[in-house]
């Protein structure tokens, strides 16, 4: 399909369309939050939480090494608990910012206080319960002796709806009340105590494991040599994961041949637009983020567009990016599975624009999810990568010449033009 006419069918596109956030913010969470508050006070004993399944965990990086390590789980909702652990069911139903929010909030986090080094033997008490709740393939059941009461602040203010947790809890103790289901794959990684966690998760991932069942069991100290497995807190897992996977599956395709056209690839969700180009040539990658004033992440109306970007050429990176965070993995890692499902390799340019309808961060899983759906269409095709970059120029936040002076993969189709002339 040439490029024009896919632009023109974006335009036609009901799905996006009913993917695309509301214009006006909405705070309707704010009320979902009092039911939730009321919950949680009908549900709680005098000195222990009943009845709860826990599909996750949580483990922070404040105060690391020592770090609070948590169960999290619903009240309330205990037949729907898979539903509460984030992954890319959130993407096809559909999730809005406030489902999100509301998932998320509607999470207990049951924590104690740990060092994250000695825990490859931690099969008992508090952490041991943990790492059976991570390396199990759906809630479990728990009971949680409580240590003090619910800190439930759902007090409405500008902070409390930009970042919303459920309440947290100190954990005296908790207890598995049924026999998790642990798959073979996990058990193996488990017992061998030789096995690099690099090796493990790339083990896992070929067994049909999603980064967010790899990132959890990683959380958890399970994966590893056995001295050096640690807790590694949960923000920190998720860009490990997709960082490591992410290089596996480009390792794959240093000698793979290169897509035979420039493709042009379209997604939108919760205030996010997507464009991703495919140019013939050899592994590339550059995420371009142009984030609007009034966004979540540029929320001064009078700054102007705030653009960040970060790349790697053919050997990748050997460190880590500087301005795009973890959603640069995230996006990555989809782009990759995508080109390694054709067996063929590419430059990469992945733009992003974070608009004002991106009202609370979601976090990096709707980057992941947003990437990796964007191929389940026909793309646009351009004769070249320029020719595909002064196409989509007009419908950037920004001019082709802003483009230029921060993506280096658009300064070096503007380079070889000038020597060509």
């Amino acid at each position: 399909m040439r490029l024009d006419e896919y632009f023109e069918e974006i335009e036609r596109d009901e799905a996006a369309e009913r993917r695309e956030l509301v214009k006006e913010k909405s705070y309707a969470i704010t009320d979902y939050l009092e039911d939730v508050e009321h919950e949680f006070d009908r549900r709680v004993s005098d000195d222990a939480l009943l009845g709860s399944t826990s599909p996750t965990i949580f483990v922070g990086r404040s105060s690391y090494p020592n770090v609070s390590t948590g169960v999290l789980s619903p009240v309330g909702n205990e037949e729907r608990a898979a539903d509460f652990e984030t992954g890319g069911h959130w993407y096809d139903r559909g999730f809005s910012i406030e489902d999100v929010f509301q998932h998320r909030t509607g999470l207990v986090n049951s924590t104690q206080r740990a060092e994250v080094s000695n825990v490859a033997d931690a099969w008992n008490g508090f952490l041991g319960t943990q790492r059976e709740v991570a390396i199990a393939d759906r809630p479990v059941d728990v009971e949680i002796g409580l240590d003090g009461p619910l800190d439930v602040d759902f007090e409405v203010s500008e902070q409390d709806v930009s970042s919303p947790t459920g309440p947290r809890t100190r954990a005296e103790s908790a207890t598995l009340t049924e026999n998790p289901h642990v798959p073979q794959p996990v058990k193996k990684t488990l017992e061998d105590d030789d096995w690099r966690a690099a090796g493990a998760m790339n083990y896992l991932y070929n067994r049909g494991f999603d980064v967010y069942d790899i990132n959890t069991i990683l959380s958890a100290g399970a994966l590893g040599q056995g001295a050096n497995r640690r807790l590694v807190p949960t923000r920190w897992s998720i860009t490990a994961v997709d960082d490591t996977v992410g290089k596996f599956l480009r390792g794959g395709l240093r000698n793979a041949t290169a897509v035979d056209k420039t493709e042009v690839y379209y997604n939108e969700y919760l205030g996010n637009r997507f464009w991703i180009v495919l140019a013939p040539g050899n592994w590339e990658f550059e995420l371009v983020e142009f984030k609007a004033p009034g966004s979540v992440w540029n929320p001064d109306p009078d700054r102007g567009m705030w653009i960040a970007a970060d790349r790697e050429g053919y050997d990748g990176r050997t460190s880590y990016v500087e301005e795009t965070a973890g959603a640069y993995y995230a996006a990555r890692l989809g782009v990759l599975e995508h080109l390694d499902e054709r067996d063929r390799q590419a430059s990469v340019l992945v733009c992003r624009h974070v608009t004002p309808d991106y009202w609370g961060p979601t976090g990096v899983w709707q980057v992941r999810e947003s990437v990796r759906n964007a191929f389940g269409d026909e793309p646009g095709t351009a004769q070249s990568f320029g020719a595909a970059l002064r196409e989509l120029a007009p419908r950037l936040p920004v001019s082709l010449a802003r483009l230029r002076r921060k993506s280096s993969m658009a300064a070096g189709v503007q380079s070889q033009l000038a020597e060509f002339g």
